[in-house]
């Protein structure tokens, strides 16, 4: 046995065809409102001035990055003007101690001959007797 509606399926249609007219209006009608505009028109303000802002610390950073870089190649130019100027006078002091140690030997060798002069001239004198 079926049991009595009060609301039948054409009544509960309707209802709900209106009801939903209704929220489309009210939709529509907000979206129509001018300080929704305004609320619009100041987000899309807000979202160009952090797309503007983004722009520049991106400029900034490349900027920044350049510096960097080219602070890094004037270290590395100074450290191997460094090293080569450092090589420079090793060599130079390894050219100065040869140097020093050829007249030590000259000089070495020219007491040495001077002594055997003397020792021969000696030997002469000591021979002769007189």
């Amino acid at each position: 046995m079926s049991s009595f509606r009060s609301p039948d399926l054409l009544d509960r249609r309707s209802n709900a065809a209106t009801v939903k007219k209704v929220m489309l209006e009210k939709f529509r009608a907000a979206h129509q409102d001018p300080a929704f505009e305004q609320q619009r028109l100041k987000r899309m303000a807000v979202n160009e001035a952090r797309a503007f802002r983004a722009a520049e610390r991106e400029a900034a950073k490349k900027v920044r990055e350049a510096e960097l870089s080219a602070q890094a190649t004037r270290a590395a130019e100074l450290a191997a003007q460094a090293h080569r100027e450092a090589e420079q006078a090793e060599v130079l002091a390894k050219a100065e101690a040869a140097e020093r140690g050829a007249a030590l030997a000259a000089a070495q060798k020219a007491e040495r001959d001077a002594r055997y002069a003397a020792r021969k001239t000696a030997k002469k004198i000591r021979r002769r007797g007189y």
